[in-house]
């Protein structure tokens, strides 16, 4: 919800530099209440409306109805969510929020329902504090926190937006602490949205108490504001993933303050950022242009890609920004970003993005369409506050590691999130420890997902076919066992089938591996 009251952007969040510069540690472990493995994707009605006589039960049903008959459903939408302004000013004599019976002449169950019978899931509002943000001062949580879960649960709600307004000085992460304790009580599962506004560095605590957090103060629909939530969000990948996501905002696109280029960087920029997609312009009013940008099903699925990886800056030079974003599938996301005046070129190559070493690459440009092949250039003429989004797959083949052998004591385990397909090989901590695959040729690259929590690298000798082809090849720390990297080689495999061994060469034993890309 935004508020003229609130600070237009927190001064913590602010530390973090422009150039996507990520400073600190990664959480330690995140909220495991099984929701938003990847970042929701809905509806919130403030950025169109704010408390405008419009909000009330009739525009919640037309979205929910324009959800399911204009596609935004089948593409992914799900969440449609209320802001401030749906309750009275006072609570009743049991203490319960009360919705105005003005805006909600059925009540919040009965829309709730109606919701849940478009097959889409329903979102609710308030603040921890003792009122929302609204100048009518509306009743807050704080104090109430295990009534009002319970209230939200009896009505069917699935996702709450916890704002930060009139907290009395009270300690943030006791406050959103005892939320999400009395959400986890309320015998519903619902979806937790910590909206502090970044003011305590919520990217350093949140991960075990909330399912997404506002790094930001409130958007508007203009540039400045857009870009500027972008930089101050692309600086904290390290702290996204499944589950647990920076929040840098919803959406502004369709509410007529930017141009079509613009509002495509926005989408393009919340996609790669693994941010939120949460729609807040009245779609009763939308344009074509709006509903194509809001439906690209193939910018979409970089936002939704369930690997849950934001994407790092690879570099950001007076306003000309690439963004890299790695994938499930091993295909990687490039985003070539102008924030300045003038059209200018900008680029980047494979190897950058570490796709890996192969001998060319398919690029697909998400907005147009347009796909051609590159030995590795990645570059565009990039119009001012535009940007242009490749998706960048090689000539591959990826193994996955629950299809390898390992040597004796080594498992396939599935505990530390982030890896692709269904687990990893964790090789036994001893000399000689191995992994192995057996592939199909040609190819002139090796390729390893991997991940090293250690302070030390773990070196490998690696073999086709019984010969050591790379002693000693270093698999260097990634700083975390949930943070996944690559290491490559070039290897040449003729046709037909080969064994790919990888052998520890310290008692450590091998990085845990994710997969193995064979490439031409």
């Amino acid at each position: 919800m935004s508020s003229l009251r609130r600070i237009a952007s927190a001064a913590a969040a602010l530390a973090i530099a422009a150039s996507g510069l990520v400073l600190g540690s990664p959480p330690a472990s995140a909220l495991e209440n099984g929701l938003l493995r990847t970042p929701p994707m809905g509806f919130n009605n403030w950025n169109s409306t704010q408390c405008r006589p419009e909000f009330g039960e009739a525009m919640i049903k037309g979205i929910a109805d324009i959800f399911v008959s204009k596609g935004l459903k089948d593409a992914g939408y799900t969440y449609v969510n209320i802001d401030d302004c749906w309750a009275l000013p006072s609570r009743n004599a049991a203490g319960d929020l009360v919705p105005d019976p003005a805006r909600f002449p059925h009540g919040i169950k009965a829309l709730a329902d109606y919701v849940h019978g478009k097959g889409l899931k329903f979102g609710i509002y308030t603040s921890a504090g003792t009122k929302t943000c609204n100048t009518a001062g509306f009743p807050g949580a704080l104090g109430h926190e295990q009534q009002d879960a319970n209230l939200f649960a009896s009505w069917g709600v699935d996702y709450l937006k916890y704002d930060n307004c009139n907290n009395q000085g009270a300690d943030a992460q006791q406050r959103y602490k005892a939320m999400r304790d009395a959400l986890a009580k309320s015998g519903r599962p619902i979806a937790y949205s910590i909206c502090e506004w970044g003011q305590n560095k919520p990217w350093t605590w949140a991960a075990p108490v909330g399912n997404l957090w506002r790094t930001t103060g409130d958007i508007s629909d203009k540039w400045s504001s857009m870009i500027g939530k972008a930089q101050t969000n692309r600086g904290l990948a390290q702290y996204a993933g499944p589950g647990h996501w920076n929040d840098p905002d919803m959406l502004e696109v369709g509410n007529g303050g930017m141009t079509a280029a613009e509002y495509r960087t926005h989408f393009s920029l919340w996609a790669m950022m693994a941010a939120p997609l949460l729609i807040g312009s009245d779609l009763r009013k939308a344009s074509a242009d709006s509903f194509a940008i809001l439906e690209n099903t193939d910018v979409i699925a970089l936002d939704q890609d369930p690997l849950g990886k934001q994407a790092t800056v690879l570099s950001a030079n007076g306003g000309l920004v690439v963004y890299s974003k790695v994938l499930a599938d091993g295909d990687r996301a490039v985003a070539l970003s102008n924030e300045t005046a003038a059209t200018a070129t900008i680029g980047t190559t494979a190897s950058a993005t570490g796709i890996g070493g192969a001998s060319s690459y398919t690029l697909k440009d998400l907005w147009s369409k347009a796909v051609r092949t590159t030995t590795g250039t990645i570059s565009a003429s990039v119009p001012s506050h535009a940007t242009v989004l490749y998706r960048v797959s090689s000539r591959s083949s990826r193994y996955e590691a629950e299809s390898a052998t390992l040597s004796p004591g080594g498992t396939v385990d599935a505990n530390h999130a982030g890896f692709s397909g269904t687990g990893f090989a964790n090789g036994a901590n001893a000399v000689g420890s191995y992994v192995e695959w057996q592939v199909s040729g040609p190819a002139s690259t090796l390729t390893f997902g991997y991940a090293n929590g250690t302070t030390a690298a773990r070196p490998v000798d690696i073999a086709v076919d019984g010969a050591v082809v790379a002693t000693g090849v270093p698999f260097p720390p990634t700083g975390a066992w949930t943070t996944w990297s690559t290491v490559a080689r070039p290897v040449p495999l003729t046709a037909g089938t080969h064994t790919v061994r990888l052998t520890a060469t310290t008692a450590d034993g091998p990085a845990n591996l994710d997969y193995l890309d064979i490439s031409q």
